[in-house]
């Protein structure tokens, strides 16, 4: 039996659409924006898995006035805790000094502890009596509520509050304040509001696009399950193609792996068909559970960052620009339905 060699390079990236910034992420912007007054401390959610990619310069650039934590979560889901992994963790903290970061997960109680000590110091540092007001932003689906209830949680023993889901968009609006710290020794309580997540408005290549739709960050509608999934079978194969062993040998093709997958399961369409594209979410689903190895995805290296920065440059305008033509397409948008659903209105 030949060695098997797996795929150096994933060459598809050319259909792939490069963004997913849709009307109620420009609102949920904006509301931002009007509230940032009320705001003391910006929580900034970003996922371990694509510390780059999950980086929205958006809120750098609409809510930068304000003092920032980046969080990045979900890191049980992207790291084994390897001196590896911890050496990535110290490049990423090298990406911005002046930022302070944390890494952590739901079920890190002491991560937990010290993002709730650093919103009490925080607050405790302004010098007033009067309560303390954060925000909780980031890209959809990084997990901005699960940190709320989990903070909730842990400071006050309370169940959740914030709507959570597997898919981006349950959060749609800007909740009202939930008390994450109750007043002590003379301060007063902290609160935290929840945001919808924000997409940035344009992707610089559509390998960005596909590590976030592998990560949840993209409603599965936008790319075909089947598409994320060949991509998710490139890298599995470039760490440990015995990963998905008890449905395949290694392999390069990816309709190979859905079908006898599917038959493993009992995925089987009319006429004996094998459910290709039911096996191919099942697939995603595993990776995104921890259950088909935990790796980052993104480059993390010192200049990285960089890279990414003139990447986003390179594509012809601003981050104002991108999010004025966004804004035109919707509207063109709207337009062309309301011609359709109305066309005896333009006669």
């Amino acid at each position: 039996m030949s060695k098997f060699i797996p795929r150096t390079a994933w060459p598809h990236h050319a259909s792939i659409p490069k963004s997913y910034y849709l009307g109620h992420h420009h609102k949920g912007l904006q509301r931002m924006q009007q509230q940032l007054s009320q705001v003391d401390l910006v929580i900034e959610c970003r996922d371990y898995r694509v510390p780059l990619s999950s980086q929205n310069p958006l809120f750098e650039q609409k809510l930068g006035e304000k003092p920032r934590l980046v969080v990045y979560t979900k890191q049980d889901l992207g790291s084994t805790f390897t001196h590896e992994d911890y050496q990535k963790e110290e490049i990423i903290r090298g990406w911005d000094r002046t930022t302070p970061c944390i890494f952590a997960h739901k079920d890190s109680k002491s991560t937990l502890r010290k993002i709730l000590k650093f919103a009490r110091d925080h607050a405790n540092s302004l010098d007033t009596l009067l309560s303390s007001q954060m925000m909780v932003v980031g890209m959809p689906n990084v997990g901005k509520s699960t940190l709320l209830n989990a903070l909730r949680n842990m400071s006050l023993g309370l169940k959740k509050t914030a709507k959570t889901g597997d898919q981006p968009g349950v959060t749609r609006k800007i909740s009202s304040s939930v008390t994450i710290i109750n007043a002590e020794n003379g301060h007063g309580k902290v609160y935290m509001k929840d945001t919808p997540g924000v997409f940035v408005p344009y992707m610089p290549d559509g390998e960005s696009m596909l590590k976030l739709a592998l990560c949840g960050n993209v409603k599965e509608a936008i790319i075909d399950p089947v598409t994320v999934a060949d991509y998710l079978l490139y890298h599995v194969n470039l760490r440990d193609p015995t990963l998905y062993g008890n449905y395949s040998e290694p392999t390069n093709d990816i309709i190979v792996l859905l079908e006898r997958m599917a038959r493993n399961v009992g995925r089987i369409k009319k006429g004996n068909a094998p459910d290709t594209e039911g096996a191919a979410v099942q697939l995603l689903q595993s990776w995104r559970r921890g259950r088909l190895g935990r790796f980052v995805l993104d480059e993390v290296t010192e200049d990285a960052l960089e890279r990414r920065k003139e990447e986003l440059e390179g594509m012809g305008g601003s981050l104002n620009q991108a999010s004025k033509n966004a804004r035109q397409a919707e509207k063109v948008k709207r337009q062309n339905r309301y011609q359709t659903l109305h066309p005896e209105l333009l006669r």
